[in-house]
């Protein structure tokens, strides 16, 4: 697919020959198999991904001829929980309500009569996460254009009234077409609605090494929130390393409430000062300091020899060596209630094409945010 007639990963040497990768998925019992038709529609080709949450199936849209999808089945026992259900069909119904050629299409369904699911466009490639592995850092001016189509797609969402809130190498994916797709909206939520409290409900706040400090803090955050997110994104592509890789999770969020991260020029002596500019602004701890825009952050991105330099790499704050149970707390008193711990197993819900894997995991906590 092209944007008026133009491939969006045109000139960005580290996309490619892209590979359609695919990550082998252990044996286990599932809710389908090859052969299988979901409502009488959809054709079971093959499992994409399994993780302690559900099912993600390669299948055939027999209502349209040639036409394979990504199908995303919940396990029994996810179903039974009201929580995650309702967080379930919120993903749907936002991802039905955006159409944006960088953003992952939902497939409407007009009648499900066997059980929950969410039927999504196959993309065939690999995920950031993959593409980093094998190249890191990126190019700047690769990495610059990559996080431009991301504000792009963030700016639409943003637009629609959607905060994405989960930006990470993991939910973006890198097509074989020279595309680019955000994917997962897990824990994103309509700008629009009030928070609810209910208690006992576990409810997603976002990735530890991709965290704004206001999700850390247990707050609602807003735009500005993705554009933090996508600072981290961009600050890994540049550097190839995460803002703050400190092994334990508690001391990472703790570290960016109260610190900034090691300059970008610091760690890649090739970077231009107006890339660490960009991506320092992102990063900023106060949201009033950063972008006010996803536009305005993708026009300096388009055109980083316009940036004016401020000197935002000499003037951070390190972070400072504290107590981890003191840290803990301060985390978990700020967040409302004792975080009770993280998911490690993959999270599948943005498993719609071959080779996904998350391998960070997301916080989650007793706050539900509607």
């Amino acid at each position: 697919m092209t944007t008026n007639g133009i491939c969006p990963l045109d000139g960005v040497g580290c996309c490619r020959e892209v590979p359609e990768y695919h990550d082998p998925v252990p044996r286990a019992r599932t809710p389908f198999g090859p052969g299988d038709v979901l409502d009488d529609r959809f054709r079971i080709l093959e499992i994409l991904s399994r993780s302690g949450m559900g099912t993600v199936f390669k299948a055939e849209d027999t209502h349209e001829q040639n036409r394979f999808v990504a199908v995303k089945v919940p396990h029994p026992e996810c179903e039974s929980d009201p929580a995650f259900i309702s967080r379930f069909q919120r993903e749907e119904k936002i991802g039905l309500e955006l159409r944006h050629p960088f953003i992952l299409k939902v497939v409407p369904v007009e009648r499900k009569n066997n059980r929950s699911y969410i039927v999504t466009e196959y993309l065939r490639g690999c995920t950031l996460e993959h593409l980093l592995k094998a190249m890191r850092p990126l190019p700047e001016k690769d990495a610059l254009k990559i996080a431009s189509l991301i504000c792009e797609a963030l700016q639409y969402m943003h637009d629609h009234g959607v905060i994405h809130r989960d930006i990470k190498p993991q939910n973006v994916m890198i097509c074989c077409d020279g595309t680019i797709r955000v994917m997962d909206f897990g824990i994103a939520r309509k700008m629009a609605t009030r928070r609810l409290t209910l208690g006992g409900a576990d409810t997603s706040l976002g990735t530890p090494d991709y965290m704004a400090p206001e999700q850390v803090q247990g707050k609602r955050g807003d735009a500005r929130t993705d554009l933090y997110n996508l600072g981290a994104l961009l600050y890994e592509m540049l550097t190839g390393t995460t803002p703050f890789p400190i092994e334990n999770a508690w001391a990472a969020m703790h570290a960016r409430v109260t610190a900034d991260p090691v300059a970008p020029r610091k760690l890649n002596r090739e970077l231009s000062p107006q890339a660490e500019e960009i991506v320092l602004r992102a990063l900023q701890r106060d949201p009033a300091q950063r972008y006010p825009t996803a536009a305005a952050m993708k026009a300096e991105l388009d055109r980083p020899e316009q940036v004016r330099v401020t000197g935002l790499g000499e003037r951070l704050q390190e972070p400072v060596a504290r107590n981890l149970r003191w840290a803990w707390k301060r985390v978990a008193a700020a967040v409302g209630s004792i975080i009770t711990g993280l998911l490690c197993s993959r999270s599948c819900w943005s498993a719609t094409m071959p080779g996904y894997d998350n391998r960070h995991s997301i916080v989650r906590a007793g706050v539900h945010d509607g």
